[in-house]
């Protein structure tokens, strides 16, 4: 699918994994609107590439209407990539025997709240306003990329609320693309393994701690880079074959329980 003069949502697009996705669908033609809580960080991109930025919480169905909106007023919407999320690590229980020291349940609801149903909740309303879109060609009019995590198979010790919430990402896949078939619109997800993102910090202890990690990761022996896996979202969405899978991107690693 060439997606050159066609607009593009990128959620969780300021930084990290989200923001190597925007600047590759930028580079092929996309005029981009970056969803994102940093505002500064957000405009700056926006800025770089010629796009948009719009102010986005996942949790808030208006804002992510409104990012909608500024798409389509950009270009015909052809692409979504759902990159926004959080982390939590808790382990289900405490250690004393006490209910108090169980998992945080509104910490647990607050990561499937963003994770999960801000995803879903980005697709229904995006694929509506893609649908709206004149086909192209092939008879498709867009496509949809999900980021999930390795922890949907993986998941270790502390994870139950990432997992659960990147697992249901990776469970909604296919059902989404069967239901979206219908309006030419195609649906996959990139589970990420172990990326070098701006969350493991900056300087020489963020180097070795990152070292140590790469150690585990099959080949090669480093974490990934954000390029590396915004290059696969980009096949996900420009493949017009490609449609209801899930795919890992994470040298072959499979995580420990700790």
């Amino acid at each position: 699918m060439d997606i050159s003069g066609a607009s593009a949502i990128v959620t969780g697009g300021a930084s990290g994994i989200g923001a190597a996705v925007v600047r590759q669908l930028a580079a092929k033609g996309a005029r981009v609107v970056v969803a994102d809580l940093n505002d500064e960080a957000g405009r700056a991109l926006a800025n770089e590439v010629g796009g948009v930025f719009i102010h986005v919480d996942v949790t808030d169905t208006d804002q992510i209407q409104t990012a909608v909106a500024a798409a389509e007023e950009l270009a015909p919407l052809r692409v979504l990539v759902n990159s926004a999320g959080i982390g939590w690590a808790q382990r289900t229980v405490g250690r004393d025997g006490q209910f108090e020291s169980a998992h945080d349940l509104d910490a647990y609801k607050k990561v499937i709240a963003i994770n999960l149903i801000g995803t879903f909740d980005a697709i229904r309303l995006a694929a509506t306003a893609i649908g709206r879109t004149e086909p192209l060609e092939s008879g498709e009019r867009g496509a949809i990329c999900n980021l999930a995590s390795v922890a949907a198979f993986d998941g270790q010790i502390g994870q139950a609320a990432y997992s659960s919430s990147k697992g249901g990402v990776v469970g909604m896949t296919l059902p989404v693309a069967r239901d979206l078939a219908a309006i030419g619109v195609r649906v996959n997800t990139v589970a990420p393994g172990l990326i070098d993102t701006p969350i493991y910090g900056e300087g020489e202890a963020a180097e070795q701690f990152k070292a140590k990690l790469g150690e585990s990761v099959n080949f090669p022996k480093r974490l990934g880079q954000p390029d590396e896996l915004a290059s696969m979202v980009v096949e996900c969405v420009t493949n017009s074959y490609m449609n209801g899978e899930t795919v890992r991107v994470d040298g072959a690693i499979r995580m420990p329980p700790r």
